[in-house]
């Protein structure tokens, strides 16, 4: 069964989980430089079966699209350009960075190691993912 991948995509950094290839369990894969994802996603098509790609869709609390929303809408519509053929998945991503930085402190990782961005976008990823799972059962 092919996987599927999340994106939590940023300006700088892109967070990425992926599934088992039974589509049970979302696992952080790495945090990369947003400019080389486009290259990372290729290598990575190429060697694993991928059936979707997640990609956050930013908003605010009232439902309306965040600040962030047209550079990542930029990015989903350059992303299906280059992979036409790929499935994308569009959730929304509130509090996912505030539930990431939740998981580093209850899982016991020391201030200096919760600064890591990389880290917290990794996991924002990883969030995304195991929701849209959870909501798919």
């Amino acid at each position: 069964m092919p996987r599927i991948l999340s994106i939590d995509y940023g300006q700088k950094r892109t967070g990425i989980a992926v599934t088992d290839e039974m589509q049970i369990i979302a696992s952080g894969l790495t945090t990369i430089p947003t400019h080389t994802l486009i290259d990372f996603l290729k290598d990575y098509f190429a060697k694993e079966k991928v059936e979707a790609v997640l990609i956050g869709e930013p908003k605010q609390m009232n439902g309306q699209p965040s600040e962030s929303a047209s550079v990542i809408n930029g990015f989903a519509k350059h992303f299906s350009n280059i992979f036409p053929d790929m499935k994308v998945i569009r959730v929304d991503e509130r509090f996912t960075s505030k539930m990431a930085f939740q998981t580093m402190i209850d899982s016991g990782l020391s201030k200096k190691q919760r600064q890591n961005k990389g880290l917290i976008d990794e996991i924002s990823a990883t969030i995304l993912l195991q929701d849209y799972l959870s909501a798919k059962k």
